[in-house]
């Protein structure tokens, strides 16, 4: 914009009068167009008009002050157009100057003698104090020029953060509230002015940290409830500093849809405790103590077995029975995401961090989890590049966002879990070592269904229910011949593979009971082939020994005295079990 003295025409018409009123002769003040823009006297009427005064056009083209106190002898007015006609006794032009640029002019003009005196006696004196005039007006039109600067960058700003895909507010030391944009009123559903009310008696559940790092900002979750609206949802704290001392802070809150639901996942599945795990066998209880025993520390928690054992089920009992179970519980499952997008998920990025970038960026898992659970699932098949962000956020208790200046401290529990052997991939160096055993903490592993077989029973009349009511199908049990025959089956997808054979087996069924014609046929093809072996094949007794002692050693992998309780119940010594280990090379 062109700025113009007409910015402050009310403050030039009042200088106008003051000068009048002091030095007793009229003013005419004008623009860089010669357009009068303030007068006093017979000049009140012409204000608007513009003017012909050669010596008021000389001022500002030169930029200097003139002095006439006799214009039929003065060299200036011998070019003026009303030279002969002049009825002006004398003339002090002084330029308003500002940023090295003339806006207009200050003009006294005498139109008697006696005022013509008075500017002869005293233009030194006039000209003095009409420079500190035309300083007092460049000083009003710089402060107006900042001041409608600074308002096109408070309303560029303001358009800026109200087409934010995030709700934002900006409050002070007390928690007052200066400003918020068109996000936080929708959000809210706020029908009114809130400008100076106390943030934290509107929201409850929101805190400022008693410790923050400079730089740093602040996460958790909150809840809102104003009878009307009830959310719950993850906030962002921005501390202000100015010289190192906390002047206010800005806070967003994210109402994007995957983050909410993610965030509610804590909602769902609370029911999973670990009395509700369906198991009596001895190899499930003593998993189900470890359990209970890892929920109420803070440590990591590496849960191992084969696909299919249940492994998010153990992690959402562990997070259920913690000091954490009112926070996110977020499981993501690292196989299932490709790489290069599993980085995004797992940290978030800022807008505009590369191509593609979301508007208003995106959180990542570890801010939606603060103060919950992360799970991990299938840890195995994270690339080694993750491995070490992931490493660095377990030891610095910070996340960097993609294309982030600073790091968001986070507080989550890490609960990850696999089907890998860890181990034998950090001896490959698939798998780096110090995450490994920043991991595996407190190691859990998960028995596979044959180790406890003793659970099918349960296991199948649970599932049988909730298929039921799941399938609007009238089945209430399994007779006992098919029930033999699933408790004989290998079950190499576990639990999973259960579920699978069970809804299916509902889906077929016409009766009320579940019976062999209307098991998978990957169960009878296994039932089977078991008969036929029975009857055709025969096993030497050495492959029958060795064969029973895998049997045993696998039965009791998952107890620290395995060997011990192997031979015990394979009816021999330890070092017998030793010898024949040795002899039949069973790793």
């Amino acid at each position: 914009m062109k700025f113009e003295l007409s910015y402050i025409k009310e403050d030039i018409q009042n200088i106008a009068d003051a000068i009048e009123t002091v030095l007793k002769i009229d003013v005419t003040i004008v623009d860089e167009n010669l357009i009068r823009i303030a007068g006093t006297g017979k000049y009140i009427n012409k204000i608007g008009e513009e003017i012909r005064g050669f010596a008021f056009k000389k001022s500002l083209i030169d930029k200097e002050y003139i002095v006439i106190d006799n214009p039929k002898e003065s060299f200036i007015c011998k070019e003026c157009y009303k030279i002969g006609n002049c009825n002006e006794y004398g003339e002090i032009c002084c330029p308003i100057i500002c940023d090295e640029k003339a806006y207009g002019v200050i003009g006294l003009i005498a139109f008697s003698e006696e005022q013509r005196e008075i500017i002869e006696k005293n233009s030194e004196g006039m000209v003095n104090f009409l420079t500190r005039m035309a300083d007092l007006l460049s000083g009003k039109l710089k402060a107006a020029i900042k001041s409608y600067e600074l308002d096109i960058e408070k309303k560029k700003l303001e358009t800026l953060v109200d087409g934010m895909d995030k709700a934002v507010v900006s409050i002070d030391i007390d928690g007052k509230i200066d400003r918020y944009n068109l996000k936080f009123k929708k959000m809210f559903n706020i029908n009114k002015d809130i400008s100076g009310e106390n943030m934290f008696e509107i929201f409850k559940s929101i805190k400022v940290p008693s410790q923050h790092k400079k730089g740093h900002s602040f996460s958790s979750s909150f809840n809102y409830n104003n009878g009307e609206k009830n959310l719950r949802g993850i906030y962002n704290m921005n501390i202000i500093e100015l010289n190192g001392e906390v002047k206010g802070y800005v806070i967003d809150f994210t109402d994007k849809k995957e983050a909410i639901k993610n965030y509610n996942k804590m909602n769902k599945d609370r029911s999973i405790m670990i009395e509700n795990i369906i198991g009596e066998s001895d190899i499930i209880k003593k998993v189900k103590k470890e359990t209970i025993m890892a929920s109420k520390s803070v440590s990591t928690v590496l849960i191992t077995g084969e696909s299919g054992t249940g492994k998010e089920l153990f992690a959402r009992a562990i997070h259920n029975h913690s000091k954490r179970s009112e926070y996110p519980f977020i499981a993501v499952n690292c196989a299932a995401i490709p790489d290069n997008l599993l980085e995004s998920e797992l940290f978030g990025y800022e807008e505009g961090a590369f191509t593609g970038a979301k508007k208003g960026g995106k959180l990542g898992m570890f801010e939606i989890a603060h103060k919950g659970s992360l799970f991990l699932d299938e840890i195995g098949d994270m690339s080694l590049h993750l491995q070490s962000k992931l490493l660095r956020v377990l030891q610095e208790k910070e996340v960097n966002k993609i294309g982030a200046k600073s790091n968001v401290e986070v507080d989550v529990r890490i609960i990850a879990a696999t089907n890998k052997d860890l181990e034998e991939m950090v001896k490959e160096g698939t798998f780096r070592e110090d995450l490994y055993y920043r991991l595996n903490v407190i190691p859990i592993k998960l028995p596979n269904l044959s180790q406890r077989k003793g659970d099918i029973s349960l296991l199948i009349d649970y599932m049988i229910q909730e298929y039921s009511m799941k399938l609007e199908k009238n089945v209430e049990g399994i007779d006992d011949f098919a029930l033999e025959i699933m408790k004989k089956y290998k079950w190499p997808g576990n639990v999973r593979e259960l579920q699978n054979s069970i809804e299916y087996s509902i889906n077929m069924a016409q009766d009320k009971i579940i019976t062999v014609d209307v098991l998978p046929k990957s169960i009878l093809e296994f039932k089977e082939e078991k008969e036929e072996e029975s009857i055709s094949g025969i096993e030497t007794l050495e492959e029958l020994e060795k064969r029973e002692i895998r049997k045993a050693l696998k039965t009791y992998s998952i107890y620290k005295k395995d060997k011990d309780l192997a031979a015990k119940a394979l009816g021999i010594s330890r070092a017998t079990l030793y010898r024949k280990i040795e002899k039949y090379k069973i790793k």
